[in-house]
């Protein structure tokens, strides 16, 4: 694989990215992945007592598959929404999607209702992803843009801090309907502060792509890949299950090989040609998203296995989103070589971590202190295993990216991390559910199904290992 730059010029500092008027659109850009992670927190941590209250464990992971397929979809859209309305207007309309979708949430009395308003919220959800990205070389000169990219990121650590305490709080009192209806002022806030601040004098330069056509065909198929595996989950048959996820990953190769030969594409020109350093880019980000879907189980297994309380197994869930930030924070001024090599060593740091629960969680011999400081310390490194190399591959898909196709490449990262996620999220629900969660269940089932979700998911950021270490510069 050929050699790539590492930055166009030196990064600049994060002084600058804060100074003067930057630092108010900085604000704004991030502010709605900031509500899209502080959500996704809530729900990691009050989904076990939404079960308890309207049912549905057999259904547990698709509150997190049809949440990322919806936020696949709403990733495509984003560069047309962006031509159409400007970047103001489309993240007003996807702010107003992500609220909906939240009161229906908060409103919902079975599991069909709460999956059809986790729907609508990942719809808004995932223009909001792909938006920060985009808006990342619209609003900032390049030598910004791995600060900019990694505050994006360190979003997650408000998260962190932010979405167990709420989840977790409202969980315990019996009242988890309210951790919903606390996003609805937050939402609010950050639609005024857009309104305000992302006005078309404060572009650097306007939106490139060509918004006239959408790839329906594509997106189609990789929804279709998801839901095929996360179906297939449902059966308790092996073979069935086995069905299902072959149909599944055959649906995701169709999505590459009719995206390589189409007029109106998904992924940036060459990003599906062999040997492609961007393919293999893009390749790496699902791989390794795919090794985080393993957080929608922790708090199940911290609760039924440890006795933990909602809010302290939220809270060392989401050690996992800490993991992340800080390990972006702090590799984000790196350059050239020292940013290869964290490419490299970053996912190996995952595959250990994973390694690690899978031996830690099933567990009940440890005194309880050290069993929460060692999980700890694993979940964070399963985040960093992501964070660390984070600012450096998505700067290199914004550099890689063909002239004219910026908005498509920015929106091409949210999709296939989103794709990642989704695909993550069904097979684990499927591994889990095969594995004993729902027969025997109990904590014998929960022990068996711990072993097999976390030493399976391992493999994922070892793949993207193998795949980045070409990567040299």
């Amino acid at each position: 694989m050929s050699d790539i730059s590492s930055a166009a010029s030196a990064t600049a500092s994060w002084g600058s990215l804060f100074q003067g008027r930057n630092g108010l659109l900085a604000v704004a850009l991030t502010g709605g992945v900031a509500l899209h992670a502080i959500n996704v927190h809530i729900v990691t941590t009050v989904l076990p007592s939404v079960v308890q209250d309207i049912g549905g464990l057999d259904w547990y992971a698709w509150s997190t598959t049809l949440f990322v397929v919806a936020s696949i979809i709403g990733a495509a859209l984003s560069v047309r929404l962006l031509a159409r309305l400007g970047p103001r207007g489309a993240c007003l309309a996807a702010l107003a999607l992500f609220t909906l979708g939240s009161a229906a949430c908060a409103s919902a009395l079975s599991m069909p209702w709460m999956l059809a308003g986790r729907s609508v919220q990942g719809l808004g959800g995932g223009v909001l992803a792909a938006l920060s990205y985009a808006l990342i070389q619209m609003v900032f000169v390049p030598a910004l843009w791995p600060r900019a990219v990694a505050l994006v990121s360190g979003m997650w650590g408000i998260a962190t801090l932010c979405g167990p305490a709420v989840g977790g709080l409202y969980a315990q009192a019996g009242h988890w309907r309210w951790a919903f209806w606390t996003l609805l002022p937050v939402a609010l806030a950050q639609a005024l502060l857009v309104a305000v601040q992302l006005r078309p004098a404060a572009l650097v330069r306007p939106a490139s792509d060509d918004p006239s056509r959408i790839p329906l065909l594509q997106i189609a198929l990789l929804a279709s890949s998801v839901l095929a595996v996360a179906a297939g989950s449902l059966s308790a048959q092996l073979g069935w299950q086995g069905l299902g996820v072959a149909c599944g990953l055959a649906l995701g190769a169709a999505a590459v090989l009719v995206d390589r030969r189409a007029a109106v594409r998904m992924l940036p020109a060459g990003a599906t040609a062999r040997g492609s350093a961007l393919g293999a880019i893009y390749a790496g980000v699902a791989l390794l998203l795919v090794g985080t879907t393993t957080e929608i189980y922790i708090p199940y297994f911290l609760q039924t296995l440890h006795g933990y309380t909602p809010l302290a197994a939220g809270y060392l869930t989401a050690a996992m989103a800490a993991g992340w930030s800080c390990g972006s924070l702090w590799s984000s001024g790196r350059e050239g070589a020292g940013a290869a090599r964290l490419l490299r060593a970053a996912p190996v740091l995952g595959f250990v971590s994973l390694l690690v629960l899978a031996l830690l969680l099933p567990t009940t011999l440890l005194p309880a202190g050290l069993h929460m400081l060692l999980c700890g310390l694993a979940l964070a490194g399963v985040g960093a295993g992501v964070g660390i190399g984070w600012p450096h591959l998505l700067v290199r898909v914004l550099m890689l990216a063909p002239a004219g196709e910026g908005g498509m490449a920015s929106a091409a990262i949210t999709t296939v991390q989103l794709y990642g996620m989704a695909l993550g999220a069904a097979i684990a629900g499927l591994v889990a559910n095969a594995a004993g969660l729902i027969a025997p269940g109990g904590v014998a089932g929960a022990q068996s199904a711990a072993v097999w979700l976390f030493a399976g998911f391992a493999l994922a950021p070892l793949g993207a290992a193998l795949l980045l270490r070409g990567i040299r510069k």
